[in-house]
């Protein structure tokens, strides 16, 4: 079926999951998990797969052997993007995000090496601007407090060499357009407009 996005049912679901992170909810309520919020992902991700790659979206338990929170479930279902892209529904709203969020030791000194670069450092700079304008949250996993070891304190890019990765994010608080198929068209948008990012770190970083 085609992706007709996710009724106000998929919502409550998460709302009363909140409130009740268990397995009795989860039991009592799975069959309302399976067609209200999982079919739906599995729909879009079909829609978005001849541009964007195969989806694969996450398990909904929680990995508690490490964590003082032991509630079982995860309050959002969440999926990624072959081609670079992330997904999250939750009783929030929907949420997308792309770029690089953790990147290897060689792969961040080529990062920095690139943002200090003027050429490569520049046309960066200038993506990340047109991505504010579009009210796309540029931010990084971790953040450094002053410029890394190594590279000027004072450079003109400082702010985003302090970055150890590079990250878009969207989030839609809840409306009537999440029922309606107009949830892909907003995540296409983002996706394309996140793309000069992309394919700058691609060339960046690789």
């Amino acid at each position: 079926m085609a992706f007709r996005g996710w009724p106000a049912e998929a919502l409550e679901f998460y709302e009363g999951l909140e409130a009740d992170n268990s397995k009795t909810y989860w039991q009592a309520n799975k069959a309302t998990y399976d067609e209200k919020v999982l079919r739906p992902m599995q729909e879009l991700l079909v829609a978005l797969e001849p541009e964007f790659g195969a989806g694969k979206i996450f398990r909904p338990y929680r990995d508690v052997r490490f964590s003082a929170d032991k509630t079982p479930y995860k309050t959002a279902i969440a999926a990624t993007l072959e081609r670079g892209g992330y997904i999250q529904l939750s009783a929030n709203g929907l949420g997308c995000g792309s770029g690089r969020y953790h990147l290897e030791p060689d792969e961040l000194a080529r990062f920095r090496d690139a943002f200090v670069d003027d050429k490569t450092g520049q046309a960066l700079q200038r993506i990340v601007d047109d991505l504010i304008k579009a009210r796309i949250d540029v931010s990084a996993h971790n953040v450094l407090k002053t410029a890394p070891r190594g590279y000027p304190k004072d450079h003109p890019r400082a702010d985003l060499l302090r970055h150890k990765g590079l990250i878009g994010w969207q989030q839609w608080p809840v409306a009537a357009w999440l029922g309606t198929a107009k949830a892909r068209d907003r995540i296409v948008d983002f996706l394309q407009t996140m793309g000069p990012l992309n394919d700058w770190l691609a060339k960046a970083v690789g």
